[in-house]
């Protein structure tokens, strides 16, 4: 597929707003790794391959098994793979993508809230709209894929 337009250059203050969205949720305090996993499972939800390559790049360098990184679109069935916490991530970003019947049921809810604070939910929520964002641009501009070097990488060796 060929790329339809470089956004960053047509438009560099997008990039940039997008930048900042994502530095905040670095801010965060949730773990990298777990939000890492997210915008990876919202990757797939949205066909999104250059962010697909970046984070299982990223989840590599941090160590990640490549049975999770295989079985995540499966975690429902593979569970034993995720702690409770993840799990509860992971369903919480399948229900903020793709809002079925506009709406994140109270199941969702319950299960996200039982594992996340107030403050970190809404962290999470914050990683999940960032990913979309980057997913949507990406995706409508057919963003190359495969040639993403993970700069976790680099400072380790």
């Amino acid at each position: 597929m060929q790329e339809r337009i470089r956004y960053a250059e047509a438009y560099p203050d997008a990039r940039k707003a997008m930048l900042v969205l994502t530095q905040a949720v670095e801010k965060t305090g949730l773990p990298p790794q777990l939000v890492e996993l997210v915008d990876y499972r919202v990757s797939q939800i949205n066909g999104c391959a250059y962010c697909l390559d970046m984070h299982s790049k990223d989840l590599r360098a941090r160590g990640e098994s490549e049975q999770r990184l295989y079985m995540i679109s499966a975690w429902r069935e593979a569970e034993h793979l995720y702690s409770k916490r993840e799990r509860a991530a992971l369903a919480w970003a399948e229900a903020v993508t793709k809002l079925d019947d506009q709406q994140v049921s109270n199941a969702v809810y319950d299960m996200a809230s039982g594992e996340f604070s107030e403050a970190e939910l809404t962290q999470l929520t914050l990683a999940i709209v960032a990913i979309n964002g980057w997913n949507r641009f990406n995706v409508a501009f057919h963003t190359p894929a495969g040639d993403y070097k993970s700069p976790l990488l680099r400072k380790t060796g």
